[in-house]
């Protein structure tokens, strides 16, 4: 009860005031829309458009390519007009292209539409991890977690109301789910327009002294900043929990282990009450960028727990292989815990302060290639594999992560201040007697 207790109390006070708040719950209806999308865009493409398997695959798969656009245009326009209306701007082109989705009827009328509504959503989530670090300042990393309790209670939510449409199984069931999407961001636009735009908005100024070494010029590209795309690219294998997760794991369930069928719903169910339960502990244990990049480190252990648990989940009976399974699905969400925080907490103080946006808009990539390549990787490698295969995957990450933390370490060293200076906690600083 106290986990809940302070979850309320945060969401009543978050980092930045009023306009967090009304983010916070902009954000929710947003996922709530994407939860209902999620859970009916297959089906939908099946049963009203008629689409075949293949066809709904590469609708999909070319959508999720496209979105991988969205995060730097994103972070390109942030550096040159306000957050604020970029965001209602993606609200409200994802709700002309859900109304367009109602009206097309083959697979090339909606694959642009479909690419365009993908490009929008990596977009926005981009533009809202900006409007946070602004807003949030210091504290973002609690913000963060308050984000990712908000953004999975929407998920539910959506989830949850699909179920309803989808056992009602009419075609006007189905395009009232497709319409409930659309009104969810035609909400979110809304609230955010009852919002400020927050401070700090990035301008083509030359960079302060002592600004970090790697960054020259007045308008530092990302994309010449070979430590910074380092960080991006190793960022890509650091996000693999989502795939592992909604793609690994249930097919490894089906297909190569004794363990009921029914047990597939219990891991996102698993992963929704951790994340809502844990979220603000295990952000406040990596909060500051030297604790984040320490929390890579944790994030390669618990991957290989997670994937050596799979592999040992092939070898037992059905009771044996589900608790290996359900092992494997806390470990998965713990590392998803980590990384949801250092991996932002990272991106933002890796970059120029004066050029996060730009910065932060490439960062936002990893997730999307991440979601395009995983799901190949897993199950072109990985499955194929077998037991091997995630003990492989594990041991890759963990090498991988190794990489990461030191790399992020050394950049850090380089632009922070001393370590004593930056990584205790104000709480702790208050408790701290002066020395001398």
């Amino acid at each position: 009860m106290r986990g809940g207790n302070g979850l309320v109390a945060q969401l009543r006070t978050p980092p930045g005031g009023r306009d967090a708040r009304v983010m916070l719950l902009a954000q929710f209806l947003d996922r709530t829309g994407s939860g209902v999308w999620g859970a009916c865009a297959v089906l939908y493409f099946t049963f009203v458009v008629r689409m075949d398997a293949q066809q709904v695959g590469l609708l999909l798969g070319a959508a999720g390519i496209a979105g991988i656009a969205g995060s730097p245009l994103a972070g390109r326009l942030a550096s040159r007009l306000p957050v604020r209306g970029l965001l209602i701007g993606c609200h409200l082109l994802r709700l002309g292209t859900c109304c367009l989705v109602l009206a097309c009827n083959g697979f090339d009328a909606l694959l642009p539409v479909v690419a365009v509504t993908y490009l929008g959503d990596r977009a926005a989530k981009t533009l809202e991890m900006l409007f946070a670090t602004r807003v949030a300042g210091e504290r973002r990393s609690t913000y963060q977690a308050l984000s990712r309790s908000a953004a999975n209670a929407g998920y539910a939510a959506g989830a949850g109301i699909a179920a309803v449409g989808l056992a009602v199984g009419t075609l006007d069931a189905y395009r009232a789910l497709v319409l409930t999407d659309a009104l969810s961001f035609l909400l979110a636009a809304a609230l955010i327009t009852r919002t400020r735009e927050p401070h700090g908005r990035s301008r083509a100024v030359a960079p302060p002294a002592g600004a970090d070494p790697a960054v020259g010029a007045a308008e530092p590209s990302p994309w010449r900043d070979r430590g910074y795309l380092r960080f991006v690219l190793l960022d890509i294998p650091m996000s693999l929990d989502d795939s592992v997760l909604n793609v690994g794991m249930p097919l490894w369930l089906v297909s190569r282990t004794a363990a009921p069928h029914a047990l597939v719903p219990a891991f996102l169910a698993l992963n929704t009450v951790l994340v809502v339960a844990l979220q603000l502990r295990v952000s406040a244990r990596a909060e500051g960028p030297r604790r984040a990049a320490r929390a890579v480190f944790r994030y390669g252990l618990l991957m290989v727990g997670c994937c050596g648990a799979l592999a040992a989940a092939a070898h037992g009976g059905p009771w044996a292989a589900s608790a290996a399974l359900l092992a494997a699905a806390v470990l998965v969400t713990l590392a998803e815990l980590m990384r949801s925080v250092s991996s932002w907490e990272l991106a933002v103080s890796l970059a120029p302060r004066h050029a996060r946006a730009s910065y932060l808009g490439m960062a936002g990539m990893s997730q999307s290639v991440q979601k395009s390549a995983g799901p190949l990787l897993l199950t072109g490698a990985v499955l194929v594999a077998g037991p091997v295969g995630w003990l492989a995957l594990g041991g890759a990450v963990a090498g991988l992560s190794v990489v990461q933390g030191r790399g992020c370490g050394r950049r850090l060293d380089a632009v922070l201040p001393p370590p004593t200076a930056v990584d205790t906690p104000p709480a702790e600083l208050s408790r701290t007697p002066a020395r001398r």
